[in-house]
């Protein structure tokens, strides 16, 4: 071979080289910039449900987190994906430490505003229950069951105009969906309050097993874990109207006078109250003008009525469920939690509304 063959060969073969590294140079930041795409943007809670401006979120520790926008906690609050849509998760365990109080762990948003029950406002939200705890004592109401939205009191007893709740016994398929009023006593001394159940789908509070371990009868007309259920709540010139809807099961509507007591003479009790409320004590009346004079406010969440405590010390409220001494993940670990995903919320209060500062002030 020549020498000037040589040289020429040599030269194109120096110059494919040099093409192929500056090639190979320009391919790599393609090549991660495809990668860096290819990760999903991180999603949060405020992201599925832009609306915490309007609430504080309470955790099942106990604190006050504040407003949840580009937050999460992993034990209680977080974003979660079913393979359809995205929703927002909170988790309470049977115990551990406790907002205000309350016997009852949270993982809760509460309105940063209070109303007048003689203004408008307005609550809805779809929602699905994935768990209430596996422990209990059958006899007690409030075991297995799950708050998943209230109007509180603000004011004075800090009492409870609505409570909507899901309950479902171990063993069973379906859950009962029954929303209670809580009287405003009236006087200083609130050891007398109690609450009146309706039913929606399946049973009310009242339905208990005869014994720890036997439970009553599966509800008919009941809602599974899992199974999607919308309500709505609005207040209106001092009424409360309740719509619940969920698909396959019949449309529900009730009212209810949250300024003028249906509840103030010994008379109007109900036999539910005498028949739950009243052996232990609790066998108050409400103040004749009920909520009139106190402002209220929203809360939605996952609001745990399963606890630890002894049913010694209130059959109605206290389960004695398992709790491995506060430990949440153990709690986690064996089902003794309450688990309730939101996939749409939305509020509307009036212009009249005011801050609620003083109610974290005092439970925070």
């Amino acid at each position: 071979m020549n020498k000037k063959l040589t040289t020429t060969l040599l030269s194109s073969f120096l110059v494919l080289s040099a093409f192929l590294i500056l090639s190979s140079c320009s391919d790599a930041p393609k090549e991660a910039n495809t990668d860096k795409e290819e990760i999903q943007k991180k999603v949060y809670p405020s992201d599925v449900l832009p609306f915490f401006e309007h609430w504080n979120l309470i955790l099942g520790d106990g604190s006050n987190a504040g407003t949840a926008n580009d937050f999460e906690q992993k034990d209680f609050f977080y974003a979660a994906n079913d393979g359809k849509t995205d929703w927002v998760v909170y988790k309470a365990p049977n115990a551990g430490d406790t907002h205000g109080t309350s016997n009852n762990t949270r993982t809760e948003l509460a309105q940063k505003k209070k109303w007048s029950p003689v203004t408008d406002a307005k609550l809805t939200a779809t929602l699905k229950v994935m768990n209430v705890s596996a422990t209990g004592d059958a006899r007690v109401a409030a075991s297995y069951s799950v708050v998943v939205g209230q109007i509180h009191s603000a004011d004075k007893h800090e009492n409870e105009p609505l409570k909507i709740f899901y309950k479902k016994f171990p063993g069973h398929t379906k859950g009962s969906v029954f929303w209670h009023y809580e009287i405003n006593t009236a006087g200083e001394d609130n050891s007398g309050r109690w609450d009146y159940s309706t039913a929606v789908w399946g049973n009310d509070f009242s339905v208990v097993g005869p014994d720890e371990k036997t439970f009553p009868t599966e509800p008919k007309e009941g809602i599974a874990l899992g199974e999607e259920f919308s309500y709505e709540i609005e207040v209106k010139d001092g009424i409360m109207s309740l719509t619940f809807t969920s698909e396959g099961h019949e449309t529900k509507t009730f009212t209810k006078n949250l300024i003028v007591s249906e509840y103030a003479k010994k008379s109007d009790m109900p036999q539910q109250t005498k028949d739950l409320f009243v052996p232990i004590g609790q066998d108050g009346v409400e103040r004749e003008d009920a909520y009139a004079d106190e402002f209220l406010f929203f809360k939605l969440g996952s609001y745990n009525q399963t606890n630890g405590k002894s049913p010694e010390v209130n059959r109605n409220w206290c389960s004695g469920a398992e709790t491995h001494g506060g430990d949440v993940q153990k709690q986690y670990a064996d089902g003794n939690y309450a688990e309730v995903w939101f996939k749409t919320a939305d509020i509307y209060v009036s212009d009249a509304s005011i801050s609620n500062e003083g109610y974290f002030t005092k439970n925070d």
